[in-house]
């Protein structure tokens, strides 16, 4: 089969709701990024993803809760306490992620994120969600990004107000992580077991990873029933293990988008990507990130939406790719 005809048969495949095989994705993400071939495979995702979203794109969110030094010594995140990244331990008050959040409910996010290190407190993160919702009035829904959950600690956060959880089975996890593999999983496996939504991206994407690990890590996510999938792009923090080395272009993250896009069949229903990039947007990704205060991809706190990506530009990126902005139906 020629690798016009893989394109062709992703496609089908994806259209009538059929994952691919670990095979088919590696043969498509080994088409040279820049050639005919790649062209020709992101137009063809990016026809699927209108397809089979109906055009809709969402808006990403997330308030980084706590900027503290973490135990967990990632060597891509700046948290880790061994990097010594981190001068001054900061948590986001609440003036604050009311104020961001009334900012993103405004201009549209479909996705509130609170995110966290590791170990925060359940508890508190959920104490949080009643009173945004009573500050804050508006369509979007909650997500939590924060440590392990056990299928009681699922249900006990879905009664909580809570839509969904992002986690994730990071690309080499248990050696540029400490974690189980097994851990990571089970805990996927709890969210999606509970009446919670499994958000669950490729992640963290370096030039190093091949083909097999990013098509093993994506078809992960399926097997873990998530509903949202695609690809971050690792960021080469100052300080920490992987400082000087190079993060993936936009036209690799595009391509690799549109690999992801007709892998999922409608299964992976929606595709995010971090970061945005135009061209991205028009390569099979309808879901973006705008996000502000504790982030670990960089070595500071961020009063501000982060690298100059606000909702005005998250939206711009959306109806310019064809994508109508929308609400979590």
């Amino acid at each position: 089969m020629s690798i016009r005809e893989a394109i062709r048969s992703a496609s089908e495949k994806c259209l009538a709701g059929e994952v691919l095989t670990k095979e088919e994705m590696i043969r498509l993400l080994d088409i040279p990024v820049g050639s005919p071939d790649d062209d020709r495979l992101r137009e063809t995702a990016d026809i699927a993803a209108h397809r089979l979203t109906g055009n809709r794109g969402y808006i990403w969110c997330a308030v980084g809760m706590d900027f503290v030094p973490c135990t967990m010594n990632c060597t891509f995140c700046s948290f880790g306490e061994k990097w010594h990244v981190i001068k001054e331990k900061r948590h986001v008050s609440e003036e604050k992620i009311m104020e961001s959040v009334r900012r993103y409910a405004a201009g549209g996010a479909a996705y509130v994120i609170l995110r966290t290190t590791e170990f925060y407190s359940i508890d508190r993160l959920l104490e949080y969600i009643p009173r945004i919702r009573r500050e804050v009035p508006g369509d979007y829904v909650f997500v939590l990004n924060t440590g392990e959950m056990t299928p009681e600690i699922a249900e006990k956060v879905a009664k909580g107000g809570v839509y969904g959880a992002y986690h994730a089975l990071r690309l080499r996890e248990g050696r540029d992580t400490p974690f189980d593999e097994q851990t990571r999983i089970d805990t996927m496996m709890s969210i999606a077991g509970s009446p919670l939504k499994l958000i669950s991206l490729t992640e963290p994407i370096g030039p190093e990873h091949t083909s097999e690990e990013i098509a093993e890590r994506f078809l992960n996510t399926v097997r873990c029933g998530a509903v949202m999938g695609g690809a971050m792009a690792r960021f080469p923090v100052a300080g920490t293990p992987f400082e000087g080395t190079r993060r993936l272009n936009d036209e690799e993250m595009a391509h690799i988008t549109a690999v992801l896009r007709l892998s999922g069949g409608s299964t992976i229903s929606d595709i995010c990507v971090h970061p945005a990039s135009d061209i991205a947007m028009r390569s099979g990704a309808n879901v973006l990130v705008v996000e502000c205060g504790a982030i670990p991809r960089d070595a500071v706190y961020s009063e501000s939406d982060w690298a100059n990506t606000d909702m005005a530009i998250a939206r711009k990126r959306l109806t310019d790719a064809n994508y109508r902005i929308s609400h979590v139906v």
